[in-house]
């Protein structure tokens, strides 16, 4: 888990996300995913060209903005195995424990989108 919510925070600081904030949290689940590029062939079978090529550095950011929303997903998934298999209150203390490892790590609290007292109100 702790990996986990690293690599989202890293993302969305990489991405110049704040996932404190609801609205952009949002933003992210409901970016459309990266589409690959219908290719288009001649009569003979030949692909085209498309119009406007993407280059590496938009397409590894489309990337990112797939992985970050993919990351989140996971997670919620995770979160909620947790609690299934170990209950809420062991769940909080594993998340709570991850986030005071991510704080030591220098990231500031709230980075990896990680709400404690939203889930689970406080403490």
């Amino acid at each position: 888990m702790e990996g986990l919510n690293a690599r989202i925070a890293r993302l969305a600081i990489g991405l110049g996300v704040s996932l404190q904030d609801e609205h952009e949290l949002a933003r992210v689940m409901s970016r459309p995913p990266l589409a690959a590029a219908p290719v288009e062939r001649r009569a003979t079978g030949a692909p085209c060209l498309p119009e406007r090529r993407v280059s590496s550095s938009e397409r590894r950011t489309a990337h990112h903005w797939d992985e970050l929303r993919g990351l989140l997903v996971l997670r919620y998934h995770a979160e909620s195995h947790y609690v299934d298999e170990v209950g809420v209150a062991a769940t909080r203390q594993i998340l709570v424990e991850v986030e005071a490892h991510l704080e030591r790590e220098g990231f500031s609290p709230g980075a990896d989108g990680l709400h404690l007292e939203r889930l689970f109100g406080s403490a």
